[in-house]
């Protein structure tokens, strides 16, 4: 018997843990390199979620998200601060969702986050966007109000879960 692995996400809107289970969906996007590839390097399967994010936005007539050096580096550093807490939560390390924006200088009016774990055979970036599109939550961040997105992924131990890919999206708008 193969192990598949673990996944879990929290719900941006409410805020309450939630488990999801993977049911598969079209995510309509297959054109995006890597998107299959738990074992490429981070920057890889960083590329292939704004990939995945920037061809569904476009496919709902919106328009594709930047992703600035700021923006990917709050969301980088809130992956990691999940990890080294071990605390898979919007306030992980006892910080609003908000610190790493304000640490890196991110100037925004509108904010949000997406963030997810997973391992084993969940743990591809096509399979994390597809639960983020089946969470009503996630999806409206990702279809929402914003210019910019960051993508952070970090690999390690959280909780008892060995090879956790964790991933932070940070979504903002200079303009109001």
């Amino acid at each position: 018997m193969t192990r598949r692995g673990t996944i879990a996400f929290f719900l941006v809107a409410a805020g309450l843990p939630a488990m999801l289970v993977f049911a598969p969906t079209t995510a309509g996007a297959a054109g995006c390199p890597g998107q299959n590839d738990a074992e490429a390097a981070a920057a890889a399967q960083e590329k292939a979620i704004l990939c995945l994010v920037n061809r569904t936005r476009t496919g709902h007539g919106l328009a594709p998200l930047t992703a600035p050096p700021d923006l990917v580096k709050a969301a980088d550093r809130k992956s990691a601060d999940i990890l080294r807490c071990d605390d898979f939560s919007h306030e992980a390390c006892g910080r609003e969702f908000t610190y790493w924006f304000e640490q890196v200088g991110y100037r925004g009016c509108r904010e949000a986050e997406n963030i997810a774990y997973a391992s084993g055979s969940y743990a591809t970036p096509r399979t994390i966007f597809r639960l983020w599109m089946n969470s009503a939550g996630h999806r409206r961040n990702i279809l929402g109000p914003y210019e910019e997105i960051g993508i952070g992924l970090r690999i390690g131990t959280l909780g008892s879960v060995a090879g956790a890919h964790v991933w932070t999206q940070e979504f903002g708008s200079r303009e109001c």
